[in-house]
């Protein structure tokens, strides 16, 4: 365990209240102290880092100036919440982050009255934001009451159309409320800080100024040489709004660009915006993601995301991985399949890294594309790419994919077009727990007529489904595959083409059929381990499709044994589902087969361990192996569960 820091005004603040306490000059230690904790913890927890470290003043200030929880402060997406959650009563347990039985990763109301809505997903603070500031108008009176909202959004978020669509309203309905801009991507030069300051100076008298007249005269006090710099800040904002307009022409007062590290500009706007707001506020802070810690600033990703790691070296304590990860499968595969047809193209939501598709832009840099946090329009964007004569591969987490829904139906489903849908994290991912769970993308992708909708059993199946994408030409397409490492088989030199809605047998048994879709198929050949030394021997198959279901191969084991089950990792409404009407439709079970669908449970479930996750959904060997011994009807004596 790393020696843990010496806080010695961080140990008296118990909630956001013990802040009020401390001068400006303590305030700026207490954030010292923050830094140094927040960095402690996640060395030993894990988790995202980077986005913590980048709002640590910022926390301090708003938590200092503000009256939480009557002031409702909202985190967009929540990575960027441990410190919060270490000034908000929540220090004794913030190294159980991300386990189980621990604080959550992100913002959880079910957790503490300083989290007042839930956030793992981009771009919604704005709307709740405003919510909660048209229910204190309207006389809504939760626990703790209603004050302030105050939104923090980053600048990568509000590439989303729902941030904008939110402004938009917030400024017709010219409610009291504070959106703060957290802009950790722009780099700025070190000058801007004197513009920062200029204009903290200019929004302490009233009224509030409008950002062109305000920016211009700043700019032109400072040096030649440091003009064009501050000139690039001043347009980054002035164009990133609808139609190139202003944050004002969206209703707000604009406020900024401040230094978000610097501690006295913050509690300065923050107090004047506090006393004088009659209307919707932005005010635009710039950090700097992993700021105060050597390694993070220096990494490309800032630390987002880490395993354990040293303090002092910053390197990572990463288990080695004993087969590669299905992402990058995934990945290699695509680049393969690129490398032969120069239609190819690959489309992400500001998620390369973590969908593999780095490695793709690094070889096919003018096919890769990266359209930000903007789901909807990477889901449109494809299909237009589609109609254009291109191969489509958009690529998202099953999550993410979620957002883009009514795009995937309208824009993709109704017109045929060839979009190929690679799905990552489909399933249960661990640590990030229900927010990140790929529970629903079967159901909601196979209910859509045409589409094909694929699952692989293990990494080679993989590949073989990548290039079953790119041949299918005449209508949507879709494969599914887990976060994590493969089952470690040998990988095909290259993939090749599946026939379209065809499974495959696994083992031919007895008396009761194991179908599976997706990466169960591991853990029925666990069971049927189990079951032989019961003397029982299942049959088992490979689904591949969940759409078309491959009917021959269903009726197959319907004719040859007395139970059929499906085991699925998604929620009730999927494979299991398309199976159970399909043999309904067909009759078979007015003749008296036992069907059984193992699905995941009608809850989300908490972060834990993807293995004690998936026990808890019952669907690890022992529950599969517990399920074909209730359906054939034999009594179990001490048969273990977990």
């Amino acid at each position: 365990m790393n020696d843990r820091p010496n806080t010695p005004l961080l140990d008296k603040v118990n909630s956001p209240e013990d802040l009020k306490q401390f001068s400006d000059a303590q305030l700026r230690q207490v954030a010292d102290e923050l830094r140094s904790e927040t960095i402690s913890v996640v060395s030993e927890t894990g988790g995202h880092l980077g986005a913590g470290l980048g709002v640590v003043e910022l926390t301090t200030a708003i938590h200092a100036v503000f009256d939480a929880p009557k002031d409702r402060l909202i985190w967009d997406v929540g990575h960027q919440c441990y410190p919060h959650k270490i000034l908000t009563g929540r220090r004794d347990r913030i190294r159980t982050l991300r386990q189980a039985d621990g604080l959550s990763g992100f913002t959880k109301r079910s957790e503490s009255p300083f989290d007042p809505f839930g956030a793992a997903h981009s771009s919604t603070s704005i709307s709740a934001a405003l919510g909660f500031a048209v229910a204190r108008d309207l006389g809504g009176a939760p626990e703790h009451g209603l004050g302030d909202a105050i939104a923090v959004i980053g600048d990568g978020s509000m590439s989303a159309g729902m941030a904008y669509e939110a402004m938009n309203n917030a400024g017709h309905l010219k409610k009291r409320l504070f959106v703060i801009l957290n802009d950790n991507e722009m780099s700025i030069a070190p000058p801007v800080g004197a513009m920062s300051a200029y204009l903290s100076k200019l929004y302490a008298g009233e009224p509030f100024q409008e950002l062109k007249s305000a920016a211009k005269s700043a700019i032109s006090l400072l040096p030649e040489p440091f003009q064009d710099g501050a000139k690039r800040a001043k347009d980054m904002v002035k164009h990133m709004t609808v139609g190139g307009t202003l944050f004002e022409q969206l209703g707000f007062s604009y406020v900024g660009p401040i230094d978000g590290h610097d501690m006295d500009q913050l509690l300065n706007v923050l107090r004047t915006v506090k006393k004088r707001a009659t209307g919707p506020m932005l005010i635009h802070v710039i950090t700097k993601k992993g700021k105060g810690y050597a390694p993070a600033e220096a990494s490309l990703d800032k630390y987002h995301g880490v395993s354990k790691f040293d303090v002092v070296s910053g390197k990572q304590k990463k288990t080695p991985s004993n087969a590669p990860s299905y992402t990058s499968v995934f990945a290699q595969s695509l680049i393969k399949e690129a490398e032969k047809d120069t239609k190819i193209a690959a489309i992400t939501a500001a998620m390369p890294d973590g969908t593999g598709l780095d490695k793709f832009a690094e070889r096919f840099p003018t096919r890769t594309f990266d359209v930000g946090i903007a789901e909807q329009h990477a889901v449109t964007f494809s299909a237009g790419l589609a109609a254009g004569g291109i191969k489509p591969f958009c690529t998202l987490y099953s999550t993410f994919l979620q957002r883009g829904y009514d795009q995937v139906v309208h824009d993709v489903a109704i017109q045929r077009l060839p979009v190929r849908f690679a799905i990552d994290r489909a399933g249960l991912v661990g640590a990030d727990g229900a927010t990140h769970a790929g529970s629903f993308d079967i159901g909601f992708l196979s209910n859509l007529p045409g589409f094909v909708v694929m699952a692989a059993a293990d990494e080679a199946e993989l590949v073989h489904m990548v290039a079953t994408a790119v041949s299918i030409d005449d209508r949507p397409s879709a494969f599914r595959f887990p976060r994590g490492e493969g089952v470690g088989i040998d990988l095909p030199e290259h993939g090749v083409p599946l026939e379209i809605g065809k499974g495959r047998m696994i083992s031919k048994g007895s008396r009761v059929a194991l179908l599976s879709f997706g990466t169960r198929l591991r853990e029925c050949e666990k069971a049927a381990e189990l079951l032989a030394r019961k003397g029982i021997t299942p049959t088992i198959a490979d689904a591949r499709f969940s759409k078309p279901l491959d009917e021959n191969l269903i009726m197959e084991l319907v004719a040859n044994h007395e139970a059929l089950i499906t085991i699925e990792e998604g929620a009730v409404g999927g494979f299991g589902s398309h199976v159970m009407q399909f043999l309904s439709d067909a009759g078979v079970f007015d003749t008296g087969l036992k069907f059984r669908s193992m699905v995941l449970p009608d809850t989300f479930i908490d972060q834990n361990s993807p293995k004690t996750m998936y026990d808890v959904a019952g669907m690890n060997a022992p529950q599969i192996e517990a399920k074909v011994l209730d359906v054939l009807g034999i009594a179990q004596i001490g048969v273990a569960t977990a």
